[in-house]
């Protein structure tokens, strides 16, 4: 598969951690290779990591939140998401597109979003979350351990409170 210029790889990515840190308004995902051992994290927000937690431990509401309404709105209208993908990573920012079918092999649209909001889509449609080979190979040039033992942007004294964001 190809990223943004047409000729990138894609490579298939899954979650491997959500870290939520009380008393603060930067939360964590750790994305990891399917079939690899690189990682990185995106820094998000509380209202993201606590869907994508719930996504992940199976958890409902009494009342749709916005993701799953996203994911209800796609599929009514005869859609499909069929693949996420993290395109890019300018200015410290992470940049993710929604794949998402027309119907069983039709025509693909291309929605941009963020990436938290990309991830808790594709854990809810169980489809293919990629990432661009080169947004994988910058993100990790930013990279140390953090406090938690966790892959976490460099330089930071107080623990990954900075580093790339959706």
């Amino acid at each position: 598969m190809t990223g943004k210029n047409g000729d990138e790889r894609l490579l298939e990515m899954q979650l491997r951690r959500v870290v939520i840190r009380e008393n603060s308004d930067h939360q964590y995902i750790y994305l990891v290779e399917r079939d690899g051992e690189r990682s990185f994290p995106i820094v998000i927000g509380t209202t993201e990591a606590f869907e994508i937690r719930r996504v992940v431990c199976g958890g409902q509401t009494e009342r749709p939140l916005t993701h799953q309404l996203a994911h209800e709105l796609i599929e009514s209208l005869g859609g499909r998401l069929v693949g996420v993908d993290i395109t890019d990573l300018r200015n410290n920012t992470f940049y993710a597109k929604l794949l998402v079918e027309q119907s069983e092999g039709g025509e693909q649209k291309t929605i941009d979003t963020r990436p938290s909001d990309a991830v808790a889509l594709a854990l809810r449609a169980g489809c293919p979350l990629r990432v661009a080979e080169s947004v994988l190979a910058e993100a990790r040039d930013d990279m140390s351990k953090d406090d938690l033992g966790y892959d976490g942007p460099k330089g930071d004294q107080a623990g990954p409170s900075e580093g790339p964001k959706e």
